[in-house]
């Protein structure tokens, strides 16, 4: 099982909705169950908590990636990501990295100057300090789901068309594009969920198949919930679940049991 498994999963369940606060709110918790072929490799969450950055109330978005059970044994997983976003834009003040994939470690600030087009990214292992140049309303990887989530447009789009977002990660900036495939009643452990099926278009190769490789279907409501993702990776599938969920300021619409 490779490393790249639970940031892969981060990074699809960042991947769907600018900024309205309709479709989120402070205690929003839910958590997607990840299996990695028929192996129940572990878990993701994501919680939204209240925080202050420079005087101002913010949102403060906690999200947590680790392996369980058998899993641990092969590959032990223990990530957390950390975004604080502003309440009115949407936009990142700060990210928060940690990291520890099989020993593979990361402990990283990030710190955006908007207005500047700058952020400021602090390297705590290797004690480093560097500035990157980066477009208007840039994006974190975590901050980037909760953008997506209230796009504007986003229950008009069309099949075949995309919604494109600028995201700061690893020490550059890539245009992430949103691929939308149309609309599908999916069987969950919660019901019957119509949901709004996208592809994030990514780089094959080393990690995923093909450029359509990730598959991700998000709750037709207001909450536009991720609800199931499926990856073909280059070696093996990746799939997680929506398993819990709490704390959502709209009503989750289900079909049936």
């Amino acid at each position: 099982m490779k490393k790249i498994m639970l940031l892969s999963l981060l990074i699809l369940i960042t991947s769907f909705d600018s900024h309205s606060d309709d479709s989120y709110g402070v205690g929003e918790w839910f958590k997607f169950r990840v299996h990695y072929g028929f192996v129940n490799a572990g878990f993701a969450t994501l919680e939204v908590k209240d925080a202050v950055v420079n005087n101002k109330k913010v949102f403060h978005v906690v999200g947590k990636g680790y392996t369980t059970g058998v899993s641990r044994f092969f590959f032990k997983v223990n990530d957390t990501y950390e975004s604080y976003i502003d309440k009115e834009t949407g936009n990142p003040y700060q990210f928060v990295r940690k990291i520890d994939e099989g020993g593979y470690t990361k402990n990283q600030e990030g710190f955006f100057n908007q207005s500047e087009h700058k952020v400021t990214v602090k390297d705590y292992k290797r004690k480093t300090e560097k500035t990157f140049v980066i477009p208007k309303n840039t994006q974190d990887i975590l901050s980037a789901f909760y953008y997506l989530r209230n796009y504007p447009t986003i229950d008009k789009i069309h099949p075949g068309e995309y919604v494109a977002i600028d995201m700061f990660f690893d020490d550059e900036t890539t245009k992430f594009k949103l691929k939308f495939i149309g609309r599908q009643d999916i069987t969950t452990k919660f019901g019957v969920v119509t949901s709004m099926v996208f592809k994030p278009l990514v780089q094959s190769g080393r990690v995923f198949k093909e450029e359509e490789s990730l598959t991700i279907w998000v709750s037709d409501d207001e909450n536009r919930l991720p609800v199931r993702i499926k990856a073909d990776l280059a070696v093996g599938s990746l799939k997680a679940d929506l398993d819990a969920f709490k704390g959502l300021k709209s009503s989750f619409k289900i079909k049936k049991k």
